[in-house]
């Protein structure tokens, strides 16, 4: 009763939060409004940033969730069990291939990963390709190797940390979570799902329910997309950088300052190199290999997305574990390559 009352709530919420959007979209004289009140540089600035992550990030989202709608209809829970290996460290190497071979951006990796998951992927080894995937791009290596053209180090760096820091991370996942079920839906609403699609599948052809099952992940997401995107400008905005630029000539310290960075502006991986080079003269190579590796990897996006689906206690053993990697992987490449 209170779960049907709580439902109704949220689609009235919904649809007067939409005729008050028409009507002021109709009715509303915008040169009188910007007369009468001023609004805030800085307000003014969290808007743009916030429009610019939400229109970047909305293709992606929509090709993660069609990928994620195929995966479903398409790929058969028995398709998956057949490729990948039974031995849980040797099935990290072909989900770090997968990642090379079937690249998907950072801002539509998730739904990717939850469906994957759903179809009986193991939960490590999800999580090798949700690592690695944004990262070994050739779009991405084109804009890192155009960004960083007089040192092809940092190119070379970002490619390998990404290839085997991803592996490593799914390896200390696997220690802890095995193969347990860390998504938010119970396995036995899983396996109701699935019985469902199988039922429809009967009566309706596979195209529309392709579409039909990407429309209804695309209004999911939707939502954690601009709660994080909000958050993310929010940030940038607001953020008084001078004091992380201030820890920056230390090289120990550096690369989590970097990191931080990354997690917060929130940049498509394709982009990011050339944000990157910009910080070349104030920051060591390691700390920019530390914002290029990690960046893909966990920001405020899909860390927003990461927690409406997956479990708390992983979300945060996920970004802990990840950070550490990372961090360490950056620490010794520094030292003996760089």
């Amino acid at each position: 009763m209170n779960s049907t009352i709580l439902k109704q709530s949220k689609e009235l919420i919904g649809l007067a939060l939409v005729v008050i959007f028409i009507y002021l979209f109709i009715f509303l004289d915008y040169n009188t409004l910007q007369k009468e009140i001023t609004i805030p540089k800085e307000w003014l600035n969290v808007n743009t940033i916030f429009l610019s992550i939400v229109i970047e990030a909305i293709p992606f989202i929509l090709l993660g969730v069609f990928v994620s709608s195929l995966i479903q209809i398409f790929v058969s829970e028995e398709t998956l069990k057949k490729y990948i290996p039974k031995n849980p460290i040797v099935a990290v190497l072909p989900a770090a291939l997968l990642g090379a071979i079937f690249p998907v951006c950072e801002c539509a990796i998730v739904p990717v990963v939850r469906r994957l998951i759903k179809k009986g992927m193991p939960l490590h080894v999800a999580f090798v390709f949700l690592a690695c995937a944004p990262i070994l791009n050739p779009v991405v290596a084109a804009s890192t190797y155009f960004a960083f053209k007089s040192n092809t180090s940092i190119l070379i760096g970002r490619m390998g940390l990404a290839f085997v820091l991803s592996m490593a991370i799914g390896l200390v996942l696997y220690i802890f979570f095995k193969n347990s079920n860390q998504l938010k839906v119970t396995s036995e609403e899983l396996v109701g799902k699935q019985q469902t699609s199988s039922t429809q599948m009967l009566n309706v052809n596979r195209l529309k329910a392709t579409l039909y099952h990407a429309s209804d992940e695309f209004f999911d997401m939707g939502k954690y997309l601009i709660i994080g995107a909000l958050i993310a400008s929010l940030f940038q905005t607001f953020l008084d950088r001078n004091v992380l630029l201030s820890m920056g000539s230390n090289e120990f310290t550096s690369p989590l300052v970097m990191m931080g960075f990354a997690f917060i502006l929130s940049l498509c991986s394709e982009a990011d190199a050339f944000v990157a080079s910009s910080f070349g003269s104030t920051f060591a190579p390691g700390a920019l290999l530390a914002f290029l590796v990690y960046g893909p990897m966990l920001d405020l996006k899909n860390t927003i997305m990461l927690f409406a689906y997956f479990r708390l206690k992983f979300v945060f053993s996920f970004i802990l574990v990840a950070t550490a990697v990372v961090y360490i992987g950056v620490i010794i490449y520094q030292s003996f390559v760089l």
